[in-house]
């Protein structure tokens, strides 16, 4: 054991020492600058930003950089279209090396949900309750009827939709409401060919008001002209108009 002590003491056993430390350091180094040559350590390409683009055109920029591409996820955002990249690693930017294979997360088309029973609530109502249902109001537009901002039926893609039908969400509903006049409109008589006699009694018995009387050409025996025009008239947009509206005729003989 006193042998090997004074072993350690000499010059020849610090020579070795020095040898060996220097040969385990070198071989460190070749080994750290070697793989740094064969992996090209430093050297790469910026991974181009992809959020935002569609998956095509994702696609040619990563191919024209020579990367590759995998699409890891798929996900539902209301307020994006499908097949729009959302999330990619890794990052923009970040020094990648060629054929590198780049994950994406894209969105995917609206899952249906069950078309929620709107039918007879206001329109306040049916809004929160289409809110809830992650859906939206579309066109709105107005029917005679007896209550006012009430859903008297909804549509999808122009066709009626009732509740427990499905539906994507998102999808825009328009809507048919009520206008609350329903109780207060009438259909307009058709005046045409009477005496002023008739029409005062076929008024009358629709609840609305002979307004301005007038003659065209000639007219002799007013008792016996006939009504030739009438305003409003009947048409094809307009067959109502509210109590106590006066009709305005012209007659002639």
């Amino acid at each position: 054991m006193g042998k090997f002590f004074d072993y350690l003491k000499t010059k020849t056993f610090r020579k070795n020492l020095i040898i060996a430390a220097v040969s385990i350091i070198a071989f460190l180094l070749f080994i750290f600058y070697s793989l740094g040559f064969y992996t090209h350590h430093g050297e790469g390409m910026p991974v181009p930003k992809l959020k935002g683009l569609s998956i095509g055109r994702a696609i040619e920029l990563l191919e024209a950089e020579g990367l590759r591409y995998q699409i890891n996820d798929s996900v539902y955002l209301i307020d994006k279209e499908p097949g729009i990249v959302v999330e990619q690693d890794p990052d923009p930017n970040t020094n990648v090396k060629a054929n590198r294979t780049i994950y994406l997360i894209i969105t995917r088309d609206a899952p249906n949900i069950k078309f929620p029973d709107i039918a007879g609530k206001t329109y306040l109502e049916v809004r929160s309750i289409l809110n809830n249902y992650q859906l939206k109001v579309g066109d709105t537009s107005y029917v005679s009827d007896v209550a006012r901002d009430v859903v008297i039926s909804s549509a999808f893609g122009g066709n009626i939709i009732l509740k427990g039908q499905q539906i994507p969400k998102g999808s825009r509903v328009d809507l048919v409401l009520g206008d609350g006049l329903g109780a207060s409109e009438v259909d307009i008589p058709n005046l045409l060919g009477l005496n002023l006699n008739e029409a005062r009694l076929s008024l009358l018995g629709s609840s609305l008001r002979l307004g301005e009387v007038s003659f065209e050409g000639s007219v002799i025996d007013s008792a016996g002209a006939k009504i030739i025009r009438q305003f409003p008239a009947i048409s094809d947009t307009l067959n109502k108009v509210s109590i106590g509206t006066q009709i305005d005729v012209v007659l002639s003989n």
